[in-house]
């Protein structure tokens, strides 16, 4: 059985115009045998947490060897520089503005190259689309086997930011944050079992999440536990505390976004806010 070439897309490009077709048809023209999978192209635009969110929920679901560009670049156009980051199973091609950060986190073998080998880029290169001229050629490139060391020195000063943690702000209070709300209108809060056991245990402490004007004091395991229209909170695929409603968008009930606050008061302190 030959070489699969895997190539994934994740982008802030949508679909309503030519962008995503290009870059395709870059790739294939380098690598015919190429197959392009679609994460994502409906990354907030110029939003680099929430292209890093994205990538970093799918790319380990991947066989080894694929390749994952990912181009979520505000800054296309200026001195940023391309790379391509290498782990034991997969290669990424994205520019350096912090996109593959929460990567970074969780790869304990990590190599960041600067792509500065220009004869693999398409000419003359636009200073508006270098996701056709420079990182669909590489990508294909490298799906083709070329060995990421032609492209480019390794750096270590490439961009890296820290996702948002939750803080506690006392022995019974946490503060944590929405990080987006998905098309359902889930609000993905960065609060997970390891910020709140107590939240997640057989017999969890008595609680209160708190977001915008709304309360929840219950914790379910599926959508369908709901009540139409109720909020509550869960546990997402993603790994994340979520607030949630059956078959309604949460974000729009609650009014709230991403950015907004999100508190846990637990045991003694979500008893007081309730009038125990």
């Amino acid at each position: 059985m030959g070489h699969r070439s895997i190539v994934t897309l994740t982008t802030d490009f949508g679909l309503s115009d030519h962008f995503v077709g290009t870059i395709k048809g870059v790739i294939l023209e380098i690598n015919p045998d190429a197959e392009i999978i679609d994460i994502s192209h409906s990354v907030q635009a110029f939003d680099v947490l929430d292209g890093a969110l994205a990538i970093a929920q799918a790319y380990s679901y991947f066989p080894a060897s694929t390749v994952h560009l990912v181009v979520v670049d505000p800054g296309v156009g200026t001195a940023r520089r391309p790379i391509i980051l290498s782990t034991e199973r997969h290669h990424f091609v994205a520019p350096d503005n912090g996109v593959l950060s929460l990567i970074y986190g969780r790869e304990e073998r990590a190599h960041v190259r600067h792509v500065s080998a220009q004869h693999y880029f398409l000419q003359p290169i636009s200073n508006t689309f270098h996701g056709r001229d420079i990182f669909a050629p590489v990508a294909a490139y490298l799906s083709k086997g070329v060995d990421s060391e032609k492209f480019g020195e390794e750096i270590t000063d490439f961009v890296r930011f820290n996702a948002p943690k939750p803080k506690p702000v006392d022995q019974q209070t946490l503060k944590g944050v929405v990080l987006k709300a998905d098309r359902f209108g889930n609000l993905i809060t960065n609060i997970t079992p390891q910020d709140a056991p107590m939240l997640f245990g057989d017999n969890p402490s008595p609680f209160k999440i708190v977001i915008g004007k709304h309360e929840i004091t219950e914790l379910k395991t599926s959508y369908a536990e709901g009540e139409p229209g109720e909020i509550f909170a869960i546990l997402n695929s993603m790994g994340y505390l979520e607030i949630a409603a059956n078959r309604a968008p949460a974000a729009q009930i609650v009014g709230t976004a991403k950015g907004t606050e999100v508190s846990i008061l637990l045991n003694g302190a979500a008893a007081a806010g309730n009038g125990q």
